[in-house]
């Protein structure tokens, strides 16, 4: 008789499908492989892989706000627009020829003495021209982060200051209800519509301040609110005090910039406020935005002509 065979099956090893070296003997939920600690992703019930957690995330859908923003808990923007803001101050502080040279300017001249003088249709070889009309299309944007200096005109550093705060107070509410993509958008064109009136109806004044994308800002907080439906008497409220400030403010300030960040920003609002909630919105309120930039794109283009021709 041979002997009894004295050796026994042994169960096999298991792996991770993701770290093969590895023994477990834990499965996936949702796609049934393997899975070691490391790869173990908790889940509703049970632990799924990390691969399959992506595949997850990509297939839940974002949660939208009214407009058709991404929701989320931080206004990024509007701390990266004051940030910039306030850099752009500093730089002023440390040198103040940034003001001269990148302050909304439609027309100006250059005098070899190193100053600035008004625009004439006829001055000295030794004179060369400066702002939009020589092709400094930058200062249309670049005018809208500097601010007056401190010892200078009738706010000084009070002008920062009341714009940042506005910023802060009023931006976070309408990015948190456009999101971060449209809300930006908003601003920069805004800013851009305040200096393109500045051009159109003032274009031998030097301005600075972000008060034109910030005009822009509120107009669409109002806008928001009333599609919204809020409280009629409080954003009215608001509205009025906004049109009296732009009123006071003439006296001193330039109310081309603000008039045209507000006529802008109020357009703006209107198209991503009133577009369809459907598959269309996002054209409709692409299509306000690049409908916008071409009017004030085609209205800087006609007046530069104006200007030098």
């Amino acid at each position: 008789m041979e002997p009894e065979s004295s050796s026994s099956s042994e169960p096999a090893v298991t792996t991770c499908y993701r770290h093969p070296n590895v023994e477990s003997y834990v499965r996936c939920t949702r796609c049934e492989r393997f899975i070691c600690p490391d790869c173990m992703r908790d889940a509703a019930v049970g632990h799924q892989c990390p691969e399959c957690v992506k595949e997850g995330a990509r297939t839940v859908r974002q949660a939208r706000t009214a407009f058709g923003g991404r929701i989320s808990a931080v206004p990024l923007v509007t701390y990266v627009l004051i940030g910039l803001n306030v850099v752009a101050y500093v730089a002023e502080l440390l040198r103040p020829s940034i003001v001269d040279a990148f302050a909304m300017l439609g027309r100006g001249l250059a005098g070899p003495d190193g100053l600035h003088y008004v625009w004439q249709s006829a001055y000295p070889a030794d004179f060369h021209l400066e702002g939009v009309i020589d092709g400094e299309w930058y200062r249309l944007l670049t005018g809208a982060f500097l601010h007056i200096p401190p010892t200078e005109g009738t706010f000084g550093i009070l002008h920062i200051v009341m714009n940042m705060v506005t910023l802060w107070n009023v931006g976070r509410v309408v990015e948190a209800q456009l999101g971060r993509a449209r809300y930006l958008s908003l601003y920069l064109l805004s800013a851009l519509g305040g200096s393109v009136l500045v051009l159109l109806l003032a274009p031998d004044s030097s301005t600075v301040g972000a008060s034109g994308a910030i005009f822009g800002v509120c107009t669409a907080y109002y806008v928001l609110a009333r599609r919204l439906g809020a409280d009629p008497a409080g954003i009215n409220r608001f509205m009025a005090g906004l049109l009296i400030w732009l009123v006071i403010s003439a006296v001193v300030t330039s109310w081309q910039g603000h008039l045209g960040g507000l006529l802008t920003g109020g357009l703006i609002a209107l198209g991503f406020a009133y577009a369809p909630r459907d598959r269309r919105r996002v054209l409709v309120q692409a299509g306000a935005c690049v409908g916008v930039l071409a009017l004030l794109v085609v209205l800087a283009l006609a007046k530069a002509a104006a200007m030098t021709g």
